[in-house]
Formats: C-alpha cells, structure tokens, sequence
C-alpha cells in the first residue's frame, strides 16, 4: 500500500490504469499497489497530466475547475485578486475554484482597435507591452493614420494603442505650426536683361492635412517650385530700376498670386519677403559710379548755393558801410582786434610822434 497526505488548499487526483477514478481532498490516504496519485495545488494553474477533455468528463473534477478557451484570434487578459497577472494566447487554460479569485476579459486581437471597455491603465502595464504597439503624435502635430495601406482617419495629439497582429498601421505626420521657407540664389533676368540674384522667405502653415499628404505629393516642395515661378514671373516684368522702386511691392503681390495654389496644397501662406538683391561685381561698379557722380552733383548744388548766399551778404555788408562811415571804423577796429590777438607783443621805433599818428588812425573823424 501506499501512504498520500493531502494538505489545505491541495486536490489530489487517483488514476488506476491510467483512468481517473477520484477526486480527494485535505487529508491522510493509503492505496493499493497500481493506484496513482497526484496532488495539486488549487492556488496555482491547474496543467493537466492526460488529455484534458478525458478528466473534463469526470463530473467532480468539473466544477473544480474553471476552463478557459482562447481562439487564435484571441487574447484573455487573467487577473488574479484584481490584478493584471498576465496574458493568456491561444490554447485551452484550467484554474482550480476557491482559493484564488480569477477574473478574465477576452478581447478580439485579430483586429487592431482596442476595445472600450480596457482600462487606458491597463495599455501601460509591462504585461501588456509585448502585444501592443503605440505610436505618439505630439502637441504641435496631427497625422493621418493608414491600415494596410488604406487611410482610416485623421488624429489629433495623443499617444494611441492597437493590438499587434496582421494589420500593417502607418502614421503621417504633419507639423502644424508656423513654419519658414527659404528660397535662396534665385538668379534672374530683369526686364532691361540685368542679372539679379535674389534671397527670399516664405512663412506658411499646413491647415489642412488630408490635402497636404493625401491629394499631394511632396506639397512642400510644390509649394517652393510655385513660389520661385511666381518670383520669375514678377522679377522678369519689370526694369532694375523699377524693381528696387517697388521692392515693398513683391510680398502682396506674392500672397495674392500663391495663396489659391497653396489652399489647394492645404497650406495658408502667413508672409513673404525679399531677404536680399545681390548684383553681379560690374553692376556694382556701375551703380557706385552712378552714387558718387549723383553725390557729387548735389555737393556741387550745395556749394554754390552756399557761395552764392555768402557773396550776397558781402554785398548787402559794402552797402551798409559805404552809407555808415562809423560802421567802416567800427569794422577796421574789428580787424585790429583780431590782428592784436595773434601778436603776443609790440615793439615801437620812431620819433617821438608815433602815438599822435596812432591816435589819429583810432580817433573817428
């Protein structure tokens, strides 16, 4: 014979020849010879020694235990006492009634949507991480979501979860904020055949995404091509000289020509503007040549204007002291003082009538 002991929370199954013949519980047992017995503990998942629908026949064992079943499609997500314990795939999974509270949500993995009813908690659990794919779509973002290939819908910032399967998803990104293009050596005749290179930029913003990635391609670069011919095109109808008079003009012209091409990129055009005009090195010559001569011409104009003015009060100062003896005296004096401030002293030699003749010369007659 043989002795078994049964412990608390143990099941212990008896088999002879192979065939499950009973069930028992806590406590101390003997057997015949060619009796087996193995014993189970109920706090753990129950992993059957023989095909398992052979000891689900056994009535008593049945309702001992609970059966799961999961389809290959399939995921069970099995909590144990409230808690996320782990994830059981496709196959046939039995857990002993009792001790352990067990609690299990099937959800459907054959299709990538995530169902409502599973806690967001839950899609950031490590358990879960090996059967999850997520993809982030940031603040300043929108994307268009596509699954095998075919766009599904249009998301906002967010982190979003799918089930991994089959299913391929891809996500197209876009960044909504305000954003710079540059459009630099642009090189191009003007209307009198003078050879510009021009610096340009351009602030847009994408508003709306579908069109931007969906009825175009590369809208980016569609847009910049549009730009530069609509520059050709302005640039090539005027002269130098009529350019540089109506530079402030090209941005509204610019808006007004690029913003139908730009809606039909969803883009909105916020602002254009020249950076630069460069001239090539005999221009340059050539325009200072023409600078100085024009700065010349007005020093000149200047010049004499100043003359001019300075000899007709000359003439108006004659004037007066051709009718005033007094002021003629008074402007001699005048002379005589600024003489006097140059020399720092005199020494007189003569006769003894030097000061009668000084006198006479300071003394107004």
């Amino acid at each position: 014979m043989k002795y078994v002991k049964v412990n608390a929370y143990q099941i212990g199954l008896v088999f002879r020849k192979g065939a499950l013949k009973q069930v028992i519980k806590q406590g101390n047992y003997w057997f015949w010879k060619g009796e087996e017995v193995g014993v189970y503990d109920t706090t753990r998942e129950f992993i059957a020694p023989v095909e398992l629908n052979i000891l689900l026949a056994h009535a008593e064992l049945r309702s001992l235990l609970e059966l799961v079943e999961v389809k290959d499609n399939e995921l069970v997500l099995q909590f144990v006492n409230g808690m996320l314990t782990t994830v059981l795939k496709a196959g046939r999974y039995t857990f002993w009634k009792g001790p352990m509270v067990y609690q299990f949500i099937k959800v459907d993995a054959g299709k990538p949507a995530i169902a409502p009813a599973i806690d967001r908690v839950l899609l950031t659990h490590p358990v879960l991480a090996p059967y999850l794919r997520s993809y982030t779509v940031e603040n300043y973002e929108k994307a268009v979501l596509f699954m095998d290939g075919k766009f599904e819908a249009v998301l906002d910032s967010g982190v979003y979860y799918w089930w991994k399967n089959g299913v391929v998803i891809q996500l197209g990104k876009v960044d909504i904020r305000q954003l710079q293009l540059e459009i630099n050596g642009q090189e191009i005749l003007t209307k009198d055949k003078a050879a510009l290179r021009l610096n340009a930029w351009a602030q847009y913003r994408v508003v709306a995404i579908e069109k931007a990635l969906l009825d175009n391609k590369e809208y980016e670069r569609q847009l910049y091509i549009t730009m530069q011919l609509v520059l050709r095109e302005y640039v090539a109808g005027l002269s130098f000289d009529e350019l540089l008079e109506k530079r402030e003009t090209i941005a509204p012209f610019m808006q007004e020509r690029i913003s139908e091409k730009a809606a039909e990129l969803g883009v909105e055009l916020a602002g254009f503007g020249i950076r630069d005009i460069i001239l090539p090195g005999e221009m340059k010559e050539i325009m200072n040549q023409v600078l100085v001569a024009e700065k010349r011409a007005q020093a000149n104009t200047i010049m004499r204007r100043e003359e001019t003015a300075s000899t007709r009060s000359l003439l108006n100062t004659a004037k007066l002291m051709e009718e005033n003896a007094m002021l003629w005296k008074l402007k001699e004096m005048e002379y005589v003082e600024k003489i006097a401030e140059k020399i720092s002293h005199i020494s007189v030699n003569g006769n003894g009538k030097l000061v009668e003749q000084l006198k006479e010369w300071f003394t107004p007659k």
